[in-house]
């Protein structure tokens, strides 16, 4: 996630790091070599002229931002879906803590399930992003129980069966009474409810279908665009057209981007720095010392 300061509107249009400009100059170059032929054949192709105009082109342009449109729609529902279920996994976590340190007696057997907490939080997020979660693990749990969960598929659901089998055996003991059980169990389930939403957007992506349609449409349209243009624009189309195909070609890539929240993308939610800020949230409930914060990278990138 790129976060910056607030630009003045002189310097947003010099902005380069952040901004989609650098994944799609080779196609914007590309749109502008098709542009410059069409201006020295005066749009024609092996001595035919296309016949096309402005008209033409104006109403499938409009089709088409229509269309990129609902695309991007789509798109941000499943980026602002994926953080809203991060911000309960933040809520849920915090809750669960703070009733834990207040309904176990043993502050030690709260903490220890804290840890748990902690574990549950990076492993949802190495298992979104597919990357090694074994040092966080190995980190959270210590080295044994860190080995023993690295063996497991579904991390984040067998972190909270082990939550619950927990709570079950305090309630058993005597240690948190049947109406507390059921206050840090209906927590538990929250939690629930936000890795099974997270695992359901990582598994289920935009169909594929859709995305090649959307590409090839832009990439046509904007090829064309120039034996339409060159007419009444002239030595003018090729900056006309470039600025067109990056309107259209950077609205598809931004899409793309935001339609996998939990990828590695600039524009992608910056899962470390959410895992770190619930990590620290819960050991400073814990009394315990929090870790350094996880602050914006290289190109004010947040990951």
């Amino acid at each position: 996630m790129i976060v910056r300061p607030q630009q003045s509107w002189f310097r947003l249009l010099f902005v380069w790091n952040g901004s989609v400009l650098q994944s799609i100059l080779p196609q914007l170059l590309f749109i502008g070599a098709v542009s410059c032929v069409a201006v020295l054949t005066h749009g024609r192709i092996f001595g035919e002229k296309i016949p096309l105009n402005t008209t033409l082109l104006t109403l499938f342009g409009l089709t088409l931002a229509i269309f990129l449109g609902f695309r991007n729609t789509a798109s941000y529902d499943r980026f602002k879906e994926a953080r809203h279920l991060w911000g309960n996994l933040l809520i849920a976590s915090r809750q669960l803590t703070s009733q834990m340190l207040c309904y176990i007696p043993q502050r030690e057997a709260a903490q220890e399930m804290a840890h748990l907490i902690f574990a549950l939080v990076y492993a949802l997020k190495h298992e979104l992003r597919r990357t090694d979660p074994a040092e966080d693990l190995r980190r959270l749990l210590g080295p044994e129980a860190g080995e023993k969960l690295a063996g497991k598929v579904y991390k984040p659901s067998d972190l909270l069966h082990e939550l619950r089998l927990r709570l079950v055996r305090l309630n058993q003991e005597g240690q948190v009474s049947d109406m507390q059980f059921w206050t840090l169990d209906a927590q538990l389930s929250e939690m629930g409810k936000a890795v099974g939403g997270c695992e359901r957007i990582a598994s289920t992506p935009i169909p594929f279908a859709y995305s090649v349609l959307l590409h090839r449409t832009v990439y046509t349209y904007c090829m064309l665009l120039p034996f339409g243009l060159v007419d009444a624009t002239e030595l003018f189309t090729p900056l006309l057209c470039l600025f067109l195909a990056y309107t259209l070609i950077a609205l598809e890539a931004i899409a793309g981007e935001v339609a996998e929240p939990f990828g590695l993308a600039p524009n992608a939610l910056a899962l470390d720095a959410m895992a770190r800020n619930i990590e620290r949230s819960l050991c400073e409930l814990c009394g315990l010392p929090l870790p350094d914060p996880v602050k914006p990278g290289l190109h004010h990138q947040l990951t």
